[in-house]
């Protein structure tokens, strides 16, 4: 089947960003972020936007899906879902490429797999309800379905269990709909390699960068506005350990040391699930970060 979009991936500091703005620049693209921290407002160092970088041959790139809500919000994987089809929708009916830039894997995945499930809703007064029923209670509950899409339930997990009961009433609703499973996206895969030791020199000096360049002033001005210490610390990598830091559980040493570690450690987890998209099928093309751009641009066209 024919190609109709890009995906650029790798792990962080590989400079996804830099080569998707020069494909786009050349080849009449909009840049859709698969980043989960990047939909965010004010979390700018910390998630590496780059806005700057957003311009290629004095041409300003259109980007899509960063700074899209607050800070206070919750973001799931359904809402990238229908984020990303409004996204690429507006972008092929001008008759442009999109371009997927980001190294979230489960974003990632929504390209090639079918996750109609997680586009129902929560609902809330169904689970608080729930919540009271013991595991076993739960189980016998959802005997009560038919559907033969539940079979395949974690029987031992309450929290699935919940979950399963909740979509098995919203199939059984006559008036609600599954949203539709078909998959629009038929990407030529792009992935930046890089050498393990350049990636940790790479992300050590990124990160004193950020830190001598206003990551810390950056927290502060969020909890400023209201963010707490425990919002700060569910983003996870740089909020979590500078939130650490602020409220004094770690020193500054301790601060770069400990998130250096678990940035790598972040990368080494990035790359372990691009490996397995490749087990299931996805054909990734590697190329190295400093790769000949007029080269990979012919093979691109090829695909197209």
């Amino acid at each position: 089947m024919k190609n109709n979009c890009i995906v650029i991936l790798g792990p962080t500091a590989s400079g996804k960003t830099h080569l998707a703005c020069a494909i786009a620049a050349n080849l009449n693209g909009e840049i859709i972020s698969a980043d989960s921290r990047q939909v965010y407002k004010d979390l700018n160092i910390g998630t590496g936007k780059d806005l700057d970088e957003y311009v290629s041959k004095g041409k300003k790139i259109n980007y899509h899906l960063i700074d899209i809500i607050s800070p206070e919000e919750q973001f799931y994987l359904h809402d990238f879902i229908r984020e990303l089809k409004v996204a690429f929708d507006k972008i092929t009916h001008e008759k442009k490429i999109p371009i997927i830039c980001g190294g979230t894997g489960l974003y990632l995945d929504a390209l090639h797999k079918d996750f109609s499930f997680t586009q129902i809703k929560e609902n809330t007064s169904l689970r608080n309800t729930l919540d009271n029923f013991s595991k076993e209670e739960l189980q016998e509950k959802l005997k009560l379905f038919n559907s033969e899409l539940l079979k395949k339930v974690d029987l031992n997990s309450k929290k699935r269990l919940i979950r399963a009961i909740e979509i098995a009433e919203h199939l059984e609703n006559s008036s609600a709909k599954l949203p539709s499973s078909e998959l629009h996206y038929h990407p030529y895969y792009i992935g930046i390699k890089i050498e393990l030791e350049k990636r940790r020199e790479r992300i050590y000096e990124r990160l004193i960068n950020r830190i001598n360049n206003g990551l810390i002033e950056e927290v502060e001005g969020l909890l400023e506005t209201g963010i707490t210490h425990e919002r700060l610390q569910f983003f996870g990598l740089e909020y979590k350990f500078i939130s650490l830091y602020l409220i004094k559980k770690i020193t500054k040493e301790e601060l770069i040391l400990q998130l250096g570690t678990a940035i790598n450690q972040f990368a080494k987890r990035q790359m372990t699930w691009f490996r397995k998209m490749e087990k299931e099928g996805v054909k990734i093309n590697w190329v190295e970060s400093d790769v000949n751009l007029d080269q990979l641009l012919k093979e691109i066209k090829s695909q197209f």
